[in-house]
């Protein structure tokens, strides 16, 4: 039998003294609320993340081809792209797919009002699967019937609501051009991205409309978008990407589109530190405070111990065996209830956020194991390696004053 863990055990478990049992209990207790804040903080901060990025690469593709030259408009210059650099692309195995738009400014009338737009132009190659997510009322284009595509359209829930707009209603869409030039539109769907900068920007039509208007060729648009696979590959994938390109093209990727939504995601990543840092703190005083005391409680034991021929470094090992356990504990309930909290989120969204200041109307959860078992360990190391320096307190204690003190 292990003397020290014996002895360690007698104390956690089987104590009689209500003083040291109220200390052991704050001490799991803020060990457990530790450790569950920082499982949710770091859950919270990294499913708001990947939901942002989803919500802007899911409209607007993660890099995007246009032609170079110096046109800073909203209206890309029209391109032809050659065989060679479809081939590229194609082959290309860090990219997801690809596929071909255009943009052209317009200005919606509708019920007395009006509302400045960009058309957003995208072909039967388009992948729906985001948008699809995220309408609330109609369906998609529909480009197996060519003529009736011509007259569709996809507008947000923040331009319906301007607008006084439904599904299925008709308007008239005035495209800037040196004249401008009116045509008739039927609403087949509202979506609701719930990213302001896009919902009020944009509505998605047919590719062909912006074509015909700006009298192109067949073969030419106004970009190419692009999702690749791995989104932590974004800079090396985008600067291959450009790297191969023709000299009549460029790329820009999409933190180079939305610097300020990326700029202030990668701000949150030092709140989460922040965060950690003071729970990590708080935990380890809630454990050097429980130490100190039951060392002071257990002075008379103490002083036995020594008495008996025990060495510091023994007597050491029995409270930092007690302080062992009690950090178990608390992890364990930290998980419990860290993981339970979120899990629950995750099945009935039940913390709601602002999504006109937040982008989400709830609170996003992502749990990773490798995060849940990183912050165990280092809570437990850190909490250990402190408790060292209090412990050290009973090379101090004198068995003969020990054995009288009251």
């Amino acid at each position: 039998m292990n003397f020290e863990y014996f002895i360690a055990g007698r104390i956690a478990i089987k104590s009689e003294r209500t003083f040291s049992k109220l200390i052991v209990r704050i001490a799991i207790a803020g060990v457990m609320l530790s450790l569950a804040v920082m499982i949710l903080s770091i859950a919270i901060i990294k499913g708001f993340k990947t939901e942002i990025q989803d919500k802007v690469r899911g409209y607007l593709g993660d890099v995007q081809i246009t032609r170079f030259d110096l046109n800073n408009s909203f209206e890309h210059s029209p391109f032809s792209l050659d065989t060679e650099t479809i081939n590229q692309l194609k082959k290309n195995q860090h990219i997801d797919f690809f596929y071909p738009f255009a943009t052209k400014p317009a200005i919606i009338s509708a019920n007395n009002e009006i509302e400045g737009i960009n058309f957003k132009g995208i072909d039967k190659t388009y992948r729906w699967d985001y948008i699809e997510k995220h309408i609330i009322s109609g369906t998609i284009i529909n480009f197996a019937d060519s003529a009736a595509a011509m007259q569709e359209l996809l507008i947000s829930n923040y331009t319906a609501k301007r607008l006084k707009l439904k599904t299925g209603d008709d308007f008239i869409m005035y495209f800037v051009q040196n004249q401008l030039r009116p045509r008739k539109f039927k609403i087949v769907g509202i979506y609701d991205i719930g990213v302001e900068d896009i919902d009020k920007g944009f509505v998605l039509g047919n590719l062909n409309i912006i074509k015909r208007l700006n009298n192109w060729k067949p073969n030419e648009i106004g970009g190419i978008e692009i999702r690749i696979k791995n989104f932590n590959q974004l800079k090396p994938v985008a600067d291959e990407i450009y790297d191969q390109l023709p000299r009549n093209l460029r790329s820009f990727s999409i933190r180079e589109n939305f610097p300020n939504i990326f700029t202030w995601l990668g701000l949150l990543d030092v709140n989460t530190k922040v965060i950690l840092i003071l729970m990590l703190i708080v935990g380890v005083i809630n454990m050097v405070t429980a130490l100190l005391i039951m060392i002071l409680e257990r002075t008379n034991m103490i002083g036995m111990l020594k008495a008996f021929g025990a060495s510091n470094w023994s007597i050491m090992k029995v409270f930092l065996f007690n302080a062992a356990y009690l950090i178990g504990i608390g992890l364990l309930l930290g998980n419990i209830l860290g993981l339970g909290l979120g899990f629950l989120q995750q099945a009935t969204h039940i913390f709601k956020l602002n999504q006109s200041s937040y982008f989400l109307a709830y609170a996003p959860i992502e749990f990773h194991f490798i995060d849940v078992l990183l912050l165990n360990v280092i809570t437990a190391v850190v909490c250990l390696l402190v408790l060292i320096i209090p412990s050290l307190l009973i090379s101090k204690v004198s068995p003969l004053r020990a054995i009288r003190f009251k």
